[in-house]
């Protein structure tokens, strides 16, 4: 069998996967559904004819939208999680001592199910019913505009600025983020490739630093994002990333994030710190 899967990383490269098995395949109300079981990554995540996660790479992702914020906050008790269907980000996340509950709003209810069945692996927290977990089906967005001085931590693992995820990168978004943060709270959010979606990131960026006084982008090298080279914002009202103290950081089993990895993430190339000014 010579089947291929091709994702339009832009509207001039594709990345193509050769497919042992099609595992899944349907519609749900939001979006197109699929999990793929590929040669070189495994089993994959595929929304809206986007990769969105694999068994062999998705722990470079999870670890650092999770770990980078929660070693940042001193005192992390309280977490939100908007988006992240496939439970990886929530299994990070409730791995901290720290982190008393953990709140998640998925909107798509078959991504939930769909990954339960199929990706266990980074759905583990959700097939376990963790106790520190909540599980909400339902809008992000509406569940921010009723929030107000309620996490420490809020951690916006949403899929690409088209579909669902759309109204996710907007400024009246952000605002709502930074209501519903406590006086010291965090956020971050996943923003696409520094190479391929430089407008996006120059733009986010600027809303983002005129509502936090710590406005922070960093990277992280994930093979089946576009251009493979993936970064990430974060707002803060009072710590700084690059000045966390953590030397003395609960040691967690990880296989990508560790303390120099969190300083060096937030060393830009030339070519990034430019699309920031």
């Amino acid at each position: 069998m010579n089947l291929w899967f091709t994702e339009s990383q832009t509207k001039n490269l594709g990345l193509q996967a050769r497919i042992k098995e099609t595992l899944f395949m349907g519609k749900s109300d939001f979006q197109d559904v699929a999990v793929v079981d590929t040669h070189q990554f495994g089993r994959m995540l595929v929304l809206d004819g986007v990769f969105q996660t694999t068994i062999a790479d998705e722990f470079i992702y999870h670890e650092m939208i999770a770990h980078v914020p929660l070693f940042t906050h001193p005192n992390p008790k309280k977490v939100l999680v908007i988006g992240g269907g496939d439970g990886g980000t929530i299994r990070e996340v409730v791995r901290h001592d720290a982190v008393e509950k953990a709140e998640m709003v998925e909107i798509d209810g078959m991504v939930v199910e769909v990954c339960k069945k199929f990706l266990p692996e980074i759905s583990q927290a959700l097939i376990n019913h963790d106790p520190k977990l909540e599980l909400k089906i339902g809008d992000g967005i509406g569940h921010m505009k009723d929030a107000e001085n309620k996490y420490d931590v809020i951690i916006v693992d949403c899929s690409d600025p088209i579909g669902p995820g759309k109204g996710l990168f907007t400024p009246e978004f952000y605002q709502n983020v930074y209501k519903a943060l406590k006086e010291d709270g965090l956020f971050v959010q996943q923003t696409e490739s520094p190479f391929y979606h430089q407008e996006l990131i120059t733009y986010l960026h600027k809303e983002i630093g005129q509502l936090f006084p710590i406005t922070k982008t960093y990277l992280a090298n994930i093979p089946t994002y576009p251009s493979g080279l993936h970064c990430f914002t974060m707002g803060s009202k009072k710590y700084d990333p690059t000045a966390a103290n953590i030397g003395n950081i609960q040691p967690l089993k990880t296989r990508y994030y560790n303390k120099d990895i969190h300083k060096s993430s937030f060393v830009l190339p030339n070519f990034v710190q430019e699309l920031l000014k």
